[in-house]
């Protein structure tokens, strides 16, 4: 990518994190916790951000767990009943899908939305799978199957980003010039 994903520039000239962080800080919420490398608190030192107040920067000192370790580690910080999770290659947290999402938290422990039968980011996880993931003893394991064990909430929506994954340059170069336009 020539740049960690976070630091990835929107249109408007804001880095992937400040967008997102700013889009659920807008949402209405009041604990927003970030996990970090210590390579990526340095880079966030040497280029800040313009964060919202309620933002929690966490390290990840053990970044070869990969992500159901990060996100144990963000979740350890939150005392919400029901957590957002939303990786950063999707920089976009529709209110309108937030809401949608949010409205049907009390009809599965996993509530994701979808968009023409396939599913997309953010997963809206119950305090019971936090609590499970926060006393889960292999830090080494792959997240969606995780979540797999739980009842799961569907949510169709008519939110294309919903489905955005940016993984290389040229999904990047794509995507940017695509929002260009709009």
């Amino acid at each position: 990518m020539g740049s960690p994903k976070f630091l990835l520039k929107m249109p408007d000239g804001a880095s992937f994190l400040e967008s997102l962080a700013h889009q659920y800080a807008g949402f209405g919420c009041t604990e927003i916790v970030v996990v970090l490398s210590k390579e990526g608190l340095q880079l966030i030192k040497d280029k800040p951000q313009h964060l919202p107040s309620q933002i929690q920067i966490v390290i990840n000192t053990h970044i070869e767990f990969g992500r159901f370790y990060s996100i144990k580690k963000g979740l350890k910080q939150l005392s919400t009943e029901s957590v957002f999770i939303h990786n950063i290659d999707n920089p976009y947290a529709n209110k309108n899908v937030l809401e949608q999402i949010y409205k049907a938290k009390l009809e599965g422990e996993v509530i994701k939305p979808i968009l023409n039968g396939k599913g997309g980011h953010p997963v809206l996880i119950s305090k019971r799978v936090c609590e499970l993931i926060l006393n889960e003893n292999n830090n080494d394991q792959n997240f969606k199957v995780f979540l797999n064990n739980f009842s799961t909430k569907k949510v169709e929506v008519k939110d294309e980003t919903v489905l955005l994954n940016i993984n290389t340059y040229d999904e990047y170069l794509e995507f940017y010039s695509r929002e260009i336009k709009r």
